[in-house]
């Protein structure tokens, strides 16, 4: 049984790295004609900090992609991999919440945002990473 948690906690892992990388990758036009864009982004991070004065957007939207890719990274490749998913847990949280307020609750549960979220948190309870650098590094100390 725990050799199929190592995966499920792998491929867990990995979904969230790629959902960070993803949605990087559209706002940067990196997806083609799937992209979303960067000025579509500016305008829908309006839209979800619609408590925040507009001349922060930019930041804020600069922050979050930045953000996203660091983090996205830092799962893909396994480093420091218990604050890249406390971080990851916080980030989409906030995100979660800031959506709520902005839209109501119905948008944030259509994307699976707490969900994100949770299973980052989820995530950050492992004790270790197997398949990751972080083991490696580990391994590399103890002997």
């Amino acid at each position: 049984m725990k050799r199929y948690q190592d995966y499920a906690v792998l491929l867990l892992r990995i979904a969230l790295a790629t959902g960070f990388l993803s949605a990087v990758s559209s706002r940067l036009g990196l997806w083609g004609s799937y992209s979303s864009g960067w000025e579509n982004f500016l305008d829908y991070a309006g839209k979800v900090n619609s408590f925040a004065p507009k001349n922060f957007i930019p930041a804020i939207a600069v922050l979050a992609t930045i953000t996203e890719s660091v983090l996205g990274l830092l799962l893909l490749i396994g480093y420091r991999t218990k604050f890249a998913l406390v971080a990851a847990s916080i980030l989409t949280l906030s995100f979660a919440l800031a959506m709520t307020y902005s839209f109501g609750i119905k948008d944030p549960l259509d994307y699976s945002v707490f969900v994100f979220s949770m299973a980052a948190f989820l995530l950050a309870t492992i004790e270790k990473y197997k398949w990751s650098l972080d083991e490696i590094i580990s391994e590399n100390k103890t002997n």
